[in-house]
């Protein structure tokens, strides 16, 4: 027994000192706009270009890039591993660095990028701005970061994408974009964290996506706006995959991710027309979507697949907000007859409210299209406007789709269409659909709608109502991170009531003046940071600022003149202990506006 033990610590000490020798090993270098590549790399002797930098390192090394603008477009050589550790390019601590592309977008090959990685692993990018990748070579398919090829344990994290362009109607751009395009190996263990895309002009492609061969994905915490194509797709029978086994970008989670103001309208690809999803799934399969938010897009949430005779399968769309979304709320099926199924889908406790709102014919809270074969829609509240379809379903197509356990409501003219039929009164439908049987048409006491607060206020009817699917189905955790069940039923709706956590809530001021509005801050509670947003129609001095519970005020965040226009602010409470705290909105002529959040650690 003795030597058995002799020997385990041996075989400890000898796991210690490894790691250690490769944690000696593993080296910091640093580039700098001040630098020279014939320096060392170190912090006193740094280098000039990012591209030096990642040609010089080895896997185990971090570089730290230093604020200032680099005029370059950068290509990943070589590999980390899983015995020496990731490659790490990242910002310097407290440093805001830029990759700038003006004028490259015709040096970097077929598929110009900012940073460009071709079957590499364990890389890590973080904390850089990506800007200025912008053509009119419809010959080129430029992007903010290319990952292709069988590239895996690639992580990008906390990058901020904008002003990707491609200024041709026949051809794409992306802001950050996953091709797996060998087989069998897949792209896979890919990580998207804390990332931001906006202001790009895709052509006939998307903001953020993942297309063929890519498996075991997390995208999570991004936020993805104003941008005239897809937000996030995920894309399956493109034929980027050269054996369609594996052409399925699949087994990925989603949450916790924003999209909004994405409008094809403007994009000379489009010709006009509003078709652009916040959130699409064009083919893949066995993905989950979870706790996000998508509002002001042509389509809030698509599944779809758009090649005959091919399928998007397997989808679980859970506990997400969906509002204000300028078409549709929720599509599913093939946008034609030619188009392929959408099958095995399970959509539950979502809540939406006032989409279609640019009343277009096709447009309505749900959509089902062609082709939707065994798919299930419960515990989800639908709150439609004035004289718009609550679910459109106007093909003979689909069979074994169920409806149940879904809250409605809506004004005057709302209406359902099922398989064709219309029915004017929510009994109607029941009775002609032979769907919601155990449904409700109830106002549903949004907390803040307009606000986009879709929560649930004391007194709702969605409260202990729905359909106790497997957690597998509805998730553990709610929109907010609770428990998915607090009593024995679960809520309709992506948000379980807790009158602990919503009692607040309802505070708020019902005089505010028009020409200035101070929403709910979002996510609710929240853990650390929360993002609070205002309105200003007309020019003023506004500072907004957060006090304790004790009316101590412990920061300012804004204080400026600004003009008229919708504004957001983060506030970050890490330093903070949780409770309860109170921010307001003041001007430069005594208006002072308040409302209340929830911080839980």
């Amino acid at each position: 027994m003795r030597k058995r033990i002799d020997i385990m610590k041996l075989f400890v000490v000898l796991s210690m000192v490894l790691f250690f020798s490769m944690a000696a090993f593993a080296k910091t270098y640093y580039v700098s706009t001040a630098g020279n590549d014939s320096n060392t790399g170190s912090g006193s002797s740094p280098w000039l270009t990012i591209q030096h930098a990642v040609d010089q390192v080895v896997a185990g090394d971090t570089i730290l890039v230093k604020s200032g603008v680099y005029n370059e477009l950068v290509t990943f050589n070589k590999s980390g591993s899983e015995a020496d550790g990731y490659i790490v390019l990242q910002n310097a601590p407290g440093e805001s660095p830029i990759i700038d592309g003006s004028g490259l977008a015709g040096s970097g090959g077929w598929i110009p990028a900012l940073i460009k990685i071709i079957s590499k692993n364990y890389i890590k990018v973080v904390g850089f701005e990506l800007r200025n990748l912008i053509t009119s070579d419809s010959g080129v398919f430029p992007a903010g970061i290319w990952i292709r090829g069988t590239s895996h344990h690639i992580e990008l994290l906390n990058n901020i994408v904008h002003h990707i362009e491609m200024n041709k109607s026949n051809a794409g751009a992306h802001g950050i974009a996953v091709y797996g395009t060998s087989a069998p190996d897949s792209i896979h263990e890919i990580l998207l964290d804390g990332n931001e895309i906006y202001a790009c002009k895709l052509g006939w492609s998307e903001s953020l996506v993942l297309n063929g061969n890519v498996s075991n994905f997390i995208i999570r915490n991004n936020k993805v706006h104003d941008n005239d194509n897809i937000g996030y797709d995920f894309i399956g029978f493109e034929g980027e995959c050269p054996d369609p086994t594996y052409d399925q970008a699949r087994y990925g989670q989603v949450y916790d991710n924003v999209v909004y103001n994405i409008d094809s309208r403007t994009n000379p690809a489009y010709g006009g027309e509003a078709s652009a999803d916040g959130f699409y799934v064009d083919g893949g399969r066995d993905i989950v979507f979870e706790h996000n938010t998508a509002y002001q897009c042509n389509i809030g949430f698509e599944l779809a697949s758009e090649h005959k005779g091919k399928s998007t399968s397997g989808i679980t769309m859970r506990n997400n907000f969906i509002y204000d979304n300028h078409v549709i709320g929720i599509a599913i099926g093939g946008y034609d007859s030619n188009r392929g199924t959408t099958d095995d889908c399970y959509i539950v406790n979502n809540s939406l409210y006032n989409n279609n709102t640019d009343n277009l014919g096709w447009g309505a809270e749900i959509l089902m299209q062609y082709y939707c074969q065994n798919n299930t829609f419960k515990n989800n509240i639908i709150y439609a406007a004035a004289g718009k379809p609550v679910v459109l379903n106007e093909t003979q197509s689909g069979t074994n789709n169920i409806f149940d356990n879904n809250l409605y409501y809506g004004t005057s003219g709302i209406y359902w269409n099922w398989r064709g039929t219309e029915y004017s009164s929510f009994s109607a439908y029941q009775s002609g659909s032979g769907q919601d049987a155990h449904g409700l048409f109830a106002d549903p006491l949004y907390i803040s709608p307009e606000d986009g607060n879709l929560r649930i206020g004391d007194g709702s009817p969605a409260i202990d109502r729905g359909d106790n699917l497997s957690p597998d189905i509805i998730g553990t955790q709610d929109i907010d991170k609770k428990d998915r069940i607090i009593n024995s039923i679960v809520d309709i709706g992506a948000f379980e009531y807790d009158s602990v956590s919503t009692g607040f809530e309802q505070s708020r001021d019902v005089h505010h003046p028009k020409a200035f509005i101070l929403y709910q801050n979002f996510p609710n509670p929240f853990n650390p940071a929360t993002v609070i947003r205002y309105k200003l129609s007309e020019t003023a001095r506004v500072e907004i600022s957060v006090y304790n519970i004790l009316g101590q005020k412990l920061i300012t965040l804004i204080n400026e003149k600004k003009a008229p226009g919708k504004y957001e602010v983060i506030f970050d409470a890490a330093m903070l202990p949780s409770g309860v705290y109170t921010y307001t909105l003041q001007t430069g002529d005594g208006t002072r506006l308040a409302r209340k959040m929830l911080y839980l650690k």
